[in-house]
């Protein structure tokens, strides 16, 4: 599944080509990418065509664009989320329709069109209401985002707030890296990346990180993904590309995700893999040792 950093390039890419433009026409190929849209397929095209895409914005693995106000009209913008294989392209009018294509907007520039590809149907799109999220969110929320927490490469991420949350989740860190509401946009890979760099085992109780550690682990967290971030992000096969087709190079640059039986690049042992909510992670045994006890 796209982490932040992959969600965070088809973002910069959906910016670029298609915030500021009017949408034309809305074609719903496949309902099940319009499943959470409360009336369906008709009412999705109904409340786009004809508005005006404003900037693209992005929360953990949520991507939105505002949708501009009609006269007595509820705020509110597109959002999407990619799931497993869910990608977003801007496509010349005359390349042909994608195998897997699932949503297609037309432009009244007559230009690129936004087309939505999922091969897995994970993923899905929706006009949803903008709320207020207090301080530094003057242009709103998506409601179905309520939950989710801010990622650590938001500038008004509440660092203290995360370690008095992740003390009192009695639960363990990976398990918390991976909650949404907690921290969001880390996922497996990156979640595998900053255990590593802090050598700490993905089942380490939460309640036994002291404030260095969980501000070693955060750091850690914020570096990963910004290095992704520089080199596109994070491709293993062709169902995560941005907006052009183009994948991203940071598999090469892994520590840890993907290396089982490859030695560390810091120690030397063999990288192992490890079963974990219906998940893999991995890790060194010798840096990241295995809690003596495992209270979860």
């Amino acid at each position: 599944m796209p982490e932040l950093p992959e969600v965070e390039v088809v973002r910069r890419g959906l910016d670029r080509w298609v915030s500021g433009r009017t949408v034309a026409e809305v074609e719903v190929c496949h309902p099940r990418a319009v499943r959470r849209q409360t009336g369906g397929g008709l009412d999705f095209a109904a409340r786009l065509t004809g508005r005006v895409l404003g900037p693209a914005r992005r929360r953990g693995k949520y991507l939105w664009l505002p949708v501009d106000e009609a006269a007595g009209d509820r705020r509110s913008a597109l959002l999407g989320h990619l799931g497993m294989s869910g990608q977003l392209l801007v496509q010349d009018p005359a390349v042909p329709d994608e195998t897997h294509l699932r949503i297609r907007l037309r432009f009244t520039d007559g230009g690129r069109e936004l087309r939505f590809v999922d091969q897995r149907t994970f993923g899905h799109l929706a006009v949803d209401d903008l709320l207020f999220d207090g301080p530094g969110d003057a242009q709103g929320l998506p409601a179905a985002l309520a939950h989710i927490a801010r990622d650590p490469l938001d500038p008004l991420f509440d660092d203290a707030g995360f370690f008095t949350a992740l003390r009192a989740k009695r639960t363990t860190v990976k398990r918390a890296l991976l909650d949404q509401s907690l921290i969001s946009g880390v996922g497996n890979i990156y979640a595998d990346e900053a255990l590593w760099r802090s050598k700490l085992h993905y089942d380490r109780p939460t309640e036994t990180l002291t404030r260095p550690l969980a501000a070693t682990l955060l750091a850690n967290a914020r570096e990963v993904m910004t290095a992704a971030l520089a080199v596109g992000g994070t491709s293993f096969d062709s169902l995560y590309v941005n907006v052009n087709g183009e994948s991203g190079y940071f598999s090469r640059s892994l520590d840890a995700y993907g290396r089982e039986g490859e030695p560390c690049y810091r120690c030397g042992t063999p990288i192992r893999r490890a079963a974990w909510m219906n998940r893999s992670s991995y890790f060194c045994p010798r840096c990241q040792r295995v809690p003596r006890q495992r209270a979860y």
